[in-house]
């Protein structure tokens, strides 16, 4: 699993005056809650590039003076006018408690249907899971090799131990539709087998 370390400073004064400060010294105001206590840290805006600004799910491991942090990104907000990051909230990841995240998917096979002359529509890129911080994947891995022509995978055929998925179960992840030249091919073929 894939770690990104963040240095940041406890913050001990809040307001909008005070938000404005830490934002001016090119600063984020963070959150962490989840575990024992709540935790309001700022830390600089660079510092979150490569956990703000990728599909791919990572820990963040957030230090703080002697004190580390082992979080998920939770939330985050923008600027409305500059589209700066303008405040991150983090829960803290605690061995025993569950944890609600949002984690890729990653196909993985060759697709029977795509191997007839289909083509393979990717229909959801993510899945919102529940489960305990020692399960957390990189990524959800679904296998494709049985999917036909015409044929479905849907959330409710993806199974992981020790995760539990709360999208809706009939929701499609995958489909392998037709092409349109091998509609021409079947066609062409069905007039063939009427004139004989």
């Amino acid at each position: 699993m894939k770690t990104i370390t963040i240095e940041g400073q406890l913050r001990s004064e809040f307001g909008k005056k005070a938000t404005r400060q830490i934002r001016s010294e090119e600063q984020v105001p963070c959150v962490i809650y989840g575990g024992a206590e709540t935790v309001n840290f700022a830390a600089p805006a660079k510092a979150f590039k490569t956990l703000v600004y990728t599909a791919a799910f990572q820990i963040a491991e957030i230090k703080l003076g002697a004190k580390t942090y082992k979080c998920v990104l939770k939330d985050m907000q923008f600027d409305v006018v500059t589209d700066e990051l303008a405040h991150i909230d983090f829960m803290e990841l605690v061995e025993d408690k569950k944890v609600s995240v949002t984690l890729p998917i990653k196909l993985v096979g060759s697709s029977v249907g795509v191997k007839a002359g289909g083509k393979l529509v990717s229909k959801l890129k993510a899945l919102k899971v529940k489960a305990l911080p020692k399960h957390l994947v990189e990524s959800i891995e679904v296998n494709i090799e049985n999917l036909e022509l015409n044929g479905n995978i849907r959330v409710e055929d993806v199974k992981v131990d020790g995760i539990e998925i709360t999208n809706s179960p009939r929701i499609p992840i995958a489909s392998v539709v037709m092409t349109r030249q091998l509609r021409q091919e079947e066609s062409a073929a069905e007039k063939d087998a009427k004139k004989k």
